[in-house]
């Protein structure tokens, strides 16, 4: 209880005025980030203050005091729980531009080992329809591709993408989870000792190479190009990464030539496991959404050239993201 209300508010102020100026700099300076100590003491005021507050609040003769506290708490809640959305954000982009590229790279024989499955379902997908046409409904069982492509691009360019109206949110959201689905599935598909996901990606392939084969031989590559390229240069290195994954838990579950025991195999693999499942997860949400709002639009509406552009240009961020994500001046800017 306050006996004498002068002279607590004279042994406080300096209390008070100290919190204020760490609030000022706080507000001011959006790259001041407190050290531990600062940050212990700024707690420390904010308790003193919130204190003091309820103290005083019970002199009624004081209402500008009382005011100025109340302002001043609650400057300093706010300000607390900013910082922490603050460092949650700061966490998110440094995980994605830092730790995940980082895993990436750690574990690049599993993709080059995806890739090579990938581009060997390619091959064989693209010579087979080279080779026989008649085998499209074997390779594509998917039935908008079953016709001729060329008839296909003549009806996509003359309805301007006009079947999409209204259900392009609802689209672009049953896209990324069934992707998100076939890539978790790819993923576990490690668990066979890494043959499950070998069959996929190759069928991936597969499906991939006779599309590109099929478009290109009837004569619409650019059609092609201005398709794929804006969401697959996402999409496609999505399921790599998910392969990835896969192989190296397969690597984990196999151990041979390791006398480390299978749970100790797993514990160290599963942290870089998850990284690349939540990296590719976000991949795909990006491919997701420019398959549903940008990759369905054709001339005259968007020229191919514009989709290709755009396309060339997310593959260079990507493959700059994954090359140089954590080598120093990335990870800088995202704990900046």
């Amino acid at each position: 209880m306050i006996i004498d209300l002068p002279r607590f508010v004279a042994s406080e102020r300096p209390y008070w005025d100290e919190l204020e100026g760490l609030l000022e700099k706080m507000e001011t300076d959006h790259q001041f980030s407190p050290d531990l100590a600062q940050a212990r003491r700024f707690h420390y005021l904010y308790q003193r203050a919130s204190a003091d507050l309820c103290q005083i609040s019970a002199f009624a003769v004081e209402p500008a005091t009382r005011r100025y506290l109340e302002s001043l708490v609650a400057r300093a809640y706010g300000e607390i729980n900013e910082t922490r959305r603050g460092e949650r954000k700061i966490r998110l982009v440094h995980w994605f531009v830092s730790v995940f590229p980082t895993v990436f790279r750690r574990r690049i024989g599993a993709f080059c080992v995806s890739l090579g499955l990938t581009v060997a379902g390619v091959a064989f997908g693209a010579a087979a329809i080279a080779i026989d046409p008649g085998a499209k409904p074997v390779l594509l069982p998917f039935p908008h591709l079953q016709g001729k492509p060329s008839e296909r691009v003549a009806w996509e360019e003359r309805h301007h993408g006009d079947e999409m109206s209204g259900r392009k949110a609802q689209f672009s959201t049953t896209l990324m989870t069934h992707n998100i689905q076939v890539s978790i599935t790819a993923l576990a598909m490690g668990m066979t000792f890494g043959f499950g996901t070998l069959v996929l990606l190759f069928y991936n392939g597969v499906i991939l190479g006779a599309v590109s084969a099929d478009y290109i031989l009837d004569g619409q590559g650019k059609f092609l190009c201005g398709w794929l390229l804006p969401h697959g240069v996402i999409e496609i290195p999505a399921i790599l990464v998910a392969g990835q994954a896969a192989f190296v838990l397969a690597q984990a579950l196999i151990g041979h030539g390791a006398s480390v025991p299978l749970a100790a195999r797993f514990r160290r693999v599963v942290p870089d496991v998850v990284t690349l499942a939540y990296g590719l997860a976000v991949m795909l949400v990006w491919a997701g959404i420019m398959e549903a709002f940008f990759s369905q639009y054709h001339e005259p509406v968007l020229p191919y050239a514009v989709k290709i552009s755009i396309g060339l240009a997310e593959f260079g961020g990507l493959c700059l993201l994954l090359t140089a994500g954590g080598r120093g001046w990335m990870e800088t800017e995202a704990g900046s």
